[in-house]
């Protein structure tokens, strides 16, 4: 057993065994387990973005419920599992129609990813909501609820799960430091709790990715790493690119982004993005930067509809030039 949670992914070896280790939901974690307490648990529906603990919630509080042999009480139906309408009349209606002898009142069913349902499915869905809710109770958790029927959402409590504040990314991480032995930067930290954006999968992700970089498990995992891992331009390359887009003429411009691009393998996405955040700390006139940030959202649509990667090069230096010229 120790050998096989050595292989897991860290996402899954360091998931909340309890909703005491769900980080960053007090408020959501606290209320559903008020409605246990008081043996009052609704259909609930949670909707967030992705990492944020959705599943990680509902699982611990399955485990809370019902024990060890949670897993009896429980269906769960995932996205990659075929969920039409076929699977909604058997097998949910089969599960949840049986009665369980030794159960706490009521079984659990979980429909992970929900929002990619069809709408054939949802709508017999919620039939089997109403008839069955005697004994059964349901999850549904998806990214954006309004791709669910207003038919299912009026069904269930809703529950928004926001991303995590970084105080909550950062509680998890350095538990993960310690247990794997790992030595982060304080640099390293900082940019790490800044680029997973809420998102503790994330975080854990490149946390591992890291570590598989280190010669040394002693060694320090750097800023540098963290930025490579994840595939985001360093400030300082956004910062020389910038630089040389207000200075240097038109073609050595072009030839510097061009060659932060392509020796860091960027993409020209990633630079605007980076672009936009390193520019929120610039001093510039309200008109200069509504008009910056118009023209580099412009590029960036036409970089999302398959764009010529040179050309939206070109027009990104040219929105710089033209944006700073006005200011001046």
């Amino acid at each position: 057993m120790a050998r096989s949670a050595e292989n897991l992914p860290w996402i899954e070896k360091y998931r909340p065994e309890t909703l005491d280790d769900v980080y960053g939901q007090t408020e959501i974690v606290e209320t559903v387990r008020k409605f246990v307490k008081e043996g009052r648990l609704p259909h609930l529906l949670f909707y967030g973005p992705p990492g944020t603990g959705k599943t990680s919630t509902i699982v611990a509080l399955a485990r809370e419920i019902y024990g060890k042999n949670y897993r009896n009480m429980v269906l769960e139906l995932n996205a990659s599992d075929d969920r039409g309408i076929d699977v909604v009349r058997n097998q949910i209606k089969e599960f949840a129609s049986t009665r369980q002898i030794f159960s706490k009142g009521f079984k659990l069913i979980i429909l992970d990813e929900a929002d990619s349902m069809t709408n054939a499915a949802q709508n017999a869905l919620r039939r089997i909501i109403e008839k069955y809710t005697k004994n059964t109770r349901f999850c549904i958790l998806a990214n954006y609820a309004h791709k669910l029927t207003p038919a299912l959402l009026s069904r269930c409590t809703r529950f928004r799960f926001q991303p995590l504040p970084a105080a909550a990314i950062e509680k998890r991480v350095t538990n993960v430091l310690i247990k794997e032995g790992l030595k982060l930067s304080p640099e390293a930290l900082k940019a790490l709790l800044k680029l997973s954006k809420g998102d503790m999968r994330r975080a854990l992700n490149v946390l591992q990715a890291s570590k598989a970089t280190l010669d040394d498990p002693s060694e320090e995992v750097t800023e540098n790493t963290i930025y490579e891992c994840i595939g985001a331009p360093h400030p300082q390359e956004i910062e020389t690119a910038l630089e040389s887009m207000l200075k240097d003429d038109w073609g050595t411009a072009f030839y510097t982004v061009n060659k932060i691009r392509t020796s860091k393998g960027l993409a020209l996405i990633d630079m605007i993005e980076g672009m936009i955040e390193v520019l929120e700390d610039y001093e510039l006139k309200p008109e200069t930067r509504t008009q910056l940030l118009c023209k580099l959202a412009d590029v960036e649509y036409a970089i999302s509809k398959g764009g010529n990667d040179k050309i939206q090069n070109s027009a990104v230096i040219g929105v710089i030039k033209t944006s700073f010229e006005l200011e001046g």
